[in-house]
């Protein structure tokens, strides 16, 4: 299975917007690509359409952590419904569990939260399931497996998640730790640093 190995740190400055919620993340203070020209890089060239279309799928990939050949099939997928595809391509990479494991708090990051349902670490409506992709539903009740819950990630997590906001999507129960899907992501909770519909465009041409 492909894996994106490349810093995020790295991959938010070539995107020039923050890829994850670390506050050390180094495109918050140097908001400019990668490598030796610094700041004058690519200062006065005019990207093309097909550039910039590009630039959003390259980001939207990035920020869920999804290979190449998955993405496409996320779009024809999309395409396969009726409805808007951009909103649609935006909820399924939205219900992927390892995004609704980060999204409920269970994990920092989404790379950090792909790790841990390859690990086995979360049940699904007491099933254990450890594919990252896996699409959740309205219902589906996601929790920490009762023997990693001992684990030092896990350590302290209660007071962490009674702070922790989560999206109009989900449900958090931080003492139980405990996540429910409530509704699909709908309006606000679609909104995210890319634009959907320049995807489907670079797709579309």
């Amino acid at each position: 299975m492909g894996r994106m190995l490349q810093p995020m740190g790295k991959m938010s400055r070539r995107e020039g917007v923050a890829l994850d919620e670390s506050p050390k993340n180094p495109v918050r203070k140097r908001p400019y690509p990668p490598g030796v020209h610094g700041p004058e890089a690519g200062r006065g060239r005019r990207m093309s359409g097909f550039g910039i279309q590009l630039r959003e799928k390259q980001k939207a990939r990035r920020l869920y952590g999804v290979m190449e050949r998955q993405f496409r099939n996320y779009f024809e997928k999309a395409v396969s419904k009726q409805g808007n595809t951009g909103e649609i391509l935006v909820r399924l990479l939205e219900t992927r569990l390892d995004n609704a494991v980060y999204r409920l708090g269970f994990a920092k990051t989404r790379r950090m939260a792909r790790q841990m349902v390859n690990h086995g670490f979360f049940l699904v409506n007491g099933q254990k399931v450890d594919i990252p992709s896996y699409q959740v539903r309205v219902g589906d009740e996601i929790s920490i497996k009762e023997n990693k819950q001992a684990k030092a990630i896990f350590q302290e997590m209660t007071d962490r998640l009674k702070k922790h906001k989560t999206v109009g999507w989900l449900s958090l129960d931080a003492n139980a730790q405990t996540g429910k899907v409530t509704s699909v992501p709908e309006g606000e909770d679609l909104k995210q640093v890319f634009d959907p519909k320049l995807i489907v465009e670079f797709y579309s041409r």
